[in-house]
């Protein structure tokens, strides 16, 4: 089973989380404008924070060699959010998300976590595509998904759901090796 990576980008480390991170979870996760346009559930003890490390993440580094990963800004050494890959059944591809702090909005955080990301994706499993959604009015992350190269599929609710309508993208490995 492959393992997530450590990647380091010109600003960033994006590393694996443990349990040592819960309370930048806690910060990041209950943050209300971030959870508005994400359509998350907001984190709301260091309780739920440590839940979501342990019984999610960590799991998904087991079985799928894959999850979100711990963005951190190496100037500061700040834990800033989320980005990474998510194991989707009903989609047939891995969805690419990302979360961060209000504060490093509009400053390219997410597009260069996203590439990072994507390049050691394609390099490190054999996914023929790389799925990602996002709500109609969260402008920012439609512009960081065109960015990335990913293309507008359709709008319809996420896999499993009846409401909530995203716009769906995927990027395919064949266009990102071809770029």
């Amino acid at each position: 089973m492959k393992k997530p990576a450590v990647l380091e980008t010109p600003r960033l480390i994006i590393r694996p989380f443990t349990r040592e991170d819960a309370p930048a979870v806690f910060r990041f996760g209950s943050e209300n404008r971030t959870q508005e346009l994400t359509g998350d559930v907001a984190i709301n003890s260091l309780e739920k924070a440590m839940d979501i490390i342990e019984n999610v993440w960590l799991k998904e580094y087991d079985t799928h060699g894959y999850a979100r990963m711990a963005v951190v800004v190496k100037s500061n050494n700040e834990l800033i959010g989320f980005s990474g890959l998510k194991h989707i059944t009903a989609v047939g591809a891995p969805d690419l998300g990302y979360r961060f702090l209000p504060d490093y909005w509009g400053q390219g955080i997410a597009t260069e976590a996203g590439q990072a990301i994507i390049e050691w994706g394609f390099k490190t499993f054999d996914f023929e595509k790389i799925a990602a959604f996002s709500f109609a009015f969260n402008f920012g992350s439609m512009g960081v998904l065109r960015k990335l190269g990913f293309k507008y599929l359709k709008h319809g609710p996420f896999p499993g759901e009846t409401h909530n309508a995203l716009y769906w993208y995927e990027l395919q490995r064949k266009d990102y090796e071809g770029a």
